[in-house]
């Protein structure tokens, strides 16, 4: 959830080599892991978006977000080989793919966590504001207004992430200066801003549903708050991580399999998104149509 992703690891494995102090390689383990996460995320997210295009076509409105998600984790997961190519050999796609593929990556996670973030407000003027707006027009306008807007707000920072990016020794994709400034603020920004508004929804949805006299079942919320939940747990120790300083060599050893370990989790939001929504019945329940029907 930040402009750091693999630029951080040739930066640890740098002060590691230059301490003389072994660290474990990741190089296959890193190269295996993402190319699984890649094939799984198309997959996944390509089969929900049949279901929803095939079996809720007439109905497209109501899973709007979650079409932008999926088209997010999608973005996401294009970026994910190259990296996978990264780390087995290095970055042998040339001065220009740096800076697409960082692009790509950024914009497929940017986007992600805003259109995460207009779903919650969306629940939360449904529950907490009482299906505000009334008129079904205008909330169908706020709505698109609301994805692009998110979709909008991602071109910039990825923008800026990618034009940052060069090819050092024809062997790193790295960036080519260090701007802390811009860091932090991208930081508050695109990350603690939209968690603080999607924290704040969620605890005024569940504390309105929790005083209501009559407490009615919202499925559509249950999948909001997993896919919310999922989306902390996935990036959350890796953002973390990148804010832990390590001096020693043990530490930095340590630090090493850590942050690994982490990024890992992080890139597999991608195809854990598609799945949780694929939880609800009726989706559910036309996955299992498509199966029977191969079957038979």
């Amino acid at each position: 959830m930040d402009n750091s992703t693999d630029v951080d690891e040739d930066v640890l494995h740098f002060i590691i080599q230059n301490m003389t102090c072994p660290a474990f390689d990741f190089s296959t383990i890193n190269g295996a892991v993402f190319i699984t996460i890649f094939i799984i995320s198309v997959i996944s997210n390509v089969l929900l978006l049949c279901i929803l295009f095939t079996f809720e076509k007439h109905n497209l409105f109501t899973y709007i977000f979650i079409i932008n998600l999926a088209c997010s984790d999608l973005i996401f997961a294009a970026s994910v080989p190259f990296f996978a190519v990264y780390h087995i050999h290095h970055w042998i796609f040339g001065d220009f793919l740096c800076k697409f593929i960082i692009w790509v990556h950024f914009s497929g996670l940017y986007s992600s966590i805003f259109v995460l973030t207009a779903m919650t407000v969306d629940r939360f003027c449904t529950v907490v504001l009482n299906n505000w707006p009334n008129n079904t027009q205008r909330k169908k306008r706020y709505t698109i207004g609301a994805c692009v807007v998110a979709w909008l707000s991602s071109i910039g920072p990825s923008l800026y992430d990618a034009s940052n990016m060069e090819v050092s020794d024809d062997y790193y994709c790295e960036a080519a200066f260090s701007d802390e400034l811009g860091y932090y603020f991208q930081i508050a920004l695109l990350i603690l801003i939209p968690i603080a508004i999607i924290i704040f929804c969620n605890c005024a949805i569940i504390y309105t549903i929790l005083r209501a006299a009559h407490r009615t079942r919202h499925k559509a919320l249950s999948i909001v708050f997993c896919i919310v939940v999922a989306y902390i747990i996935c990036w959350g120790p890796y953002n973390i991580v990148l804010l832990i300083q390590s001096k020693t060599c043990e530490e930095l050893q340590r630090m090493n399999i850590v942050y690994n370990i982490c990024r890992m989790l992080a890139y597999s939001h991608c195809w854990i998104n598609p799945l949780l929504c694929m939880l609800t019945q009726k989706l559910r329940n036309h996955l299992l149509y498509i199966f029977c029907m191969r079957e038979t």
